[in-house]
């Protein structure tokens, strides 16, 4: 059976089509805003596709899971510091939603792979409700996601809009409210997974104690034990190997007879 390559399964193939997308909207933001807000929002919907794609062939991989988180993050992220540009007023502010944005999906992902989880999006059911409805619900994900974006994006947009219509007025006050929630929601996803990553560490400190760093250091002296170990073994095996051919070779040369012993010499008396 050929071994499958994993770059090249579909939901990863969507990815690379993303950020290929994302690259083009960064380029054209300083001048073109509309064909830079398009393939922005392009990119993003086409999230949405890549986990169709992941179930539906089941070709969802850990790299696609990473894959996709990174080009999330990165997006938002460069979209933040255009805005930083446009409304340095407001710098701060966009600096602390790229901060919470970053921190709380690279903790909670990290975590996530740590519990056996092969995505940021697979939770413990038992756990928080708030984070249980936000991953379970499809709708409730993509109605929160597509809302964080177009904020953003209207923003983006008003800016070389003289005059907005009311309409454009109303989504930015409606998409606020929903970038407000889902900033509570990645403030959520930071303590959680804070407090996941905590109780791995109780519990690996309660498997004999110390921690990653002292396990490490426990398996590395139970790896030299063995070769310390191993070399004593050889070096009693190469004297019994030399006893046997000593005990095999001395009759040869005594021929029979009993050695006869040396007698000493004035000088050693």
């Amino acid at each position: 059976m050929a071994e499958e390559n994993i770059f090249l399964f579909v939901p990863n193939l969507i990815g690379y089509a993303r950020i290929v997308l994302a690259l083009v909207s960064f380029y054209l933001m300083p001048c073109c805003p509309g064909p830079a807000v398009f393939c922005y929002l392009l990119s993003a919907l086409l999230d949405a596709f890549d986990g169709h794609a992941a179930r539906a062939l089941n070709q969802g991989t850990k790299f696609g899971a990473m894959l996709d988180m990174l080009t999330d993050r990165c997006a938002t992220m460069c979209l933040l510091v255009n805005l930083a540009l446009l409304y340095p007023s407001y710098t701060f502010l966009f600096q602390l939603s790229m901060c919470l944005d970053v921190a709380s999906h690279w903790l909670h992902l990290h975590s996530s792979m740590m519990k056996g989880a092969t995505s940021h999006k697979t939770i413990d059911l038992s756990g928080n409700p708030i984070l249980r409805l936000y991953y379970t619900s499809r709708p409730v994900l993509f109605f929160m996601c597509m809302g964080n974006e177009l904020f953003f994006c209207l923003l983006y947009i008003m800016y070389y809009i003289e005059e907005p219509q009311v309409w454009l007025q109303w989504m930015l006050g409606v998409c606020g409210v929903v970038c407000l929630l889902k900033s509570g929601i990645s403030l959520l996803h930071l303590i959680t997974a804070s407090c996941n990553m905590a109780a791995i560490d109780v519990a690996d400190r309660g498997h004999g104690g110390g921690g990653e760093i002292a396990g490490q250091r426990r398996r590395d002296k139970k790896r030299k034990g063995r070769k310390s170990e191993g070399g004593r073994v050889r070096v009693l095996q190469e004297k019994k190997e030399k006893n046997v051919i000593l005990s095999i070779e001395m009759p040869r040369r005594s021929h029979g007879r009993r050695p006869v012993k040396r007698l000493p010499d004035a000088n050693e008396i």
